[in-house]
């Protein structure tokens, strides 16, 4: 398979589908949402991730909320372009994202892009789970050296 057609690419959300994609793979509805702004990672013409944009506050803080189903989503390209929209388009200082306490492989992805833990909310899920509260600011991003999330 030629580079161009493993290629992921990343494409803005059309109707909400991406977001509906995000919601529905996390188990939940998207009535929780607010304004927000999608993307979505596709993969041989088939929709493998997304993130949301959510509770968008432009000069300081932005949420993010993302799903995948593979890890061929996760390049540098695609890392700078999803912190690009939110530290020079959105002009935030801070993304912040939340994963459940037993979500492993996202906990650990978000430590290796440089987010911090910096709290748990105690049975903050509709399902009574505790929920890890991750931040990340602008200054703290770099992505210098990193090639791929799986080696970030």
């Amino acid at each position: 398979m030629s580079r161009a057609t493993a290629s992921c690419k990343v494409v803005a959300d059309e109707g909400d589908v991406v977001t509906r994609y995000v919601c529905a793979g996390l188990g939940y509805d998207t009535a929780w949402l607010d304004e927000h702004f999608s993307i979505g990672f596709v993969l041989g013409g088939r929709l493998i991730g997304g993130l949301i944009y959510h509770n968008i506050r432009p000069g300081r803080d932005v949420w993010w909320t993302l799903y995948t189903t593979d890890k061929r989503w996760c390049t540098r390209r695609i890392l700078n372009f999803m912190f690009g929209l939110a530290f020079e388009h959105f002009g935030c200082r801070r993304i912040s994202m939340s994963a459940d306490v037993d979500n492993a492989a996202c906990l650990k992805l978000a430590l290796r892009l440089g987010f911090k833990a910096e709290g748990v909310l105690r049975g903050f899920r509709d399902n009574g789970k505790d929920a890890v509260i991750m931040g990340i600011l602008q200054q703290e991003y770099n992505m210098k050296g990193k090639t791929k999330c799986q080696k970030a």
